[in-house]
């Protein structure tokens, strides 16, 4: 496989606004949390050696910063709301390049670029592909290869929907840590049993300090 065939597109929004579902556990570390998830998943994603751009789409400054500072070219999100439009943002400042597009959540804090670079050579076989999330009903990954329409259509119970739309899904084995992506303490869980980034590492270690098992 060509090297640096594929951008990655993460959409993160506003850190106040982030991990709703943790907000009770997380308390007051409920922005950090969302930070170092994002931290973990972009600096994973980053590492894969078939990834040749990370494109971060956000309006919150602070993201902004961290994550520029990683490595990730950083683009203002839109006058229009949502996940999908966030991620066709992205797209328009990569479709140029003449690079596959491809969006990851930006939830994923046990990312491992082996596991990440297994799904981008499936998806290479494909005009476009999806993959869901370990509870089978949304979506972590979608890629269009260089040329095709990219048309993802993430939220609630994407999975069928992508299929519904005529997207094939990807199979490229056992990738736990790309499907694992962290919205309940239970996800927290089982994310930190795959073993998750440093910084998502330390952010947990509190709040799991504070709540009941």
């Amino acid at each position: 496989m060509s090297k640096n065939l594929w951008s990655m597109i993460v959409p993160v929004k506003r850190l106040a606004l982030g991990k709703s579902r943790l907000a009770a556990a997380a308390g007051a570390y409920r922005s950090e949390l969302a930070l170092a998830v994002a931290t973990d998943t972009v600096g994973a994603a980053l590492r894969c050696p078939s990834v040749g751009v990370v494109v971060v789409v956000t309006e919150d400054p602070r993201a902004a910063d961290s994550l520029g500072a990683l490595g990730a070219v950083v683009v203002p999100d839109g006058p229009v709301p949502g996940l999908n439009e966030a991620l066709r943002r992205g797209a328009e400042w990569i479709r140029p390049r003449g690079l596959g597009l491809a969006a990851l959540q930006a939830d994923l804090p046990a990312l491992r670029p082996e596991e990440l670079q297994a799904v981008l050579c499936e998806a290479e076989r494909l005009p476009h592909g999806f993959l869901p999330d370990r509870a089978g009903t949304g979506t972590v990954f979608y890629s269009a290869r260089a040329g095709e329409e990219f048309a993802p259509a993430f939220g609630g119970p994407s999975r069928a929907r992508h299929l519904a739309l005529g997207v094939p899904e990807l199979r490229p084995g056992p990738v736990p840590s790309v499907r694992t992506d962290v919205d309940t303490l239970a996800d927290l869980r089982a994310a930190l049993e795959l073993g998750v980034g440093p910084r998502t590492a330390a952010v947990a270690e509190k709040i799991l300090s504070m709540s009941p098992r």
